[in-house]
């Protein structure tokens, strides 16, 4: 699986990124990212100095991916030790440490947050609702403010409601349902 995943575009264009192991993360396809990017690119314009989050982060390719086009610092979050350690694999061989924060953790148990951050990327397993959950709660910890960007990767048969939030863009891709969301102030 690793060889199928590369960094799209940025200072790493074309690297190969390790898949974790076993079947119980979905990585989301290098077509599925590059719909993502340029759908954010348009709307971003750069990733320059941004402060990311990738979560159920599994091989932690969304996350590389905005930190090769320029993105400060990037959370990754996962709870399966497969994800971390294909996550920490790929940090290393990228030398993107100094750049980013590995959580072996749920999602949900993250805590309060300093600041806000700039763009938040959720690829939660298709068809639970945690995506939702997840948005609501980071919102009331404070890490998703008025100016965060939020993209939910669903089943592209899934339809996203989240209180205080509407879709800037929804785009299918393949089994995959892309959602940009906004906080409506």
């Amino acid at each position: 699986m690793s060889g199928n995943l590369r960094i799209v575009a940025g200072e790493w264009r074309g690297r190969k990124l390790a898949a974790p192991e076993g079947d119980t993360t979905r990585p989301t396809a290098d077509r599925t990212r590059e719909t993502l990017f340029s759908m954010l690119v348009s709307r971003l314009g750069d990733f320059e100095g941004l402060k990311v989050a990738d979560l159920f982060a599994g091989s932690g390719a969304l996350g590389l991916e905005a930190l090769s086009r320029g993105a400060a610092h990037c959370l990754f979050v996962d709870q399966d030790a497969a994800a971390i350690r294909a996550i920490r694999k790929n940090i290393a061989n990228l030398q993107a440490q100094p750049r980013s924060d590995v959580r072996a953790s749920s999602v949900m148990a993250l805590g309060t947050a300093k600041e806000h951050l700039d763009l938040v990327l959720l690829d939660p397993p298709y068809d639970t609702g945690a995506g939702q959950v997840a948005v609501d709660k980071l919102t009331r910890l404070g890490w998703i403010g008025e100016g965060t960007w939020v993209s939910l990767e669903t089943g592209k048969g899934e339809n996203v409601s989240i209180k205080g939030f509407e879709a800037d863009a929804t785009r299918d891709v393949g089994k995959a349902r892309l959602h940009l969301l906004r906080r409506i102030s």
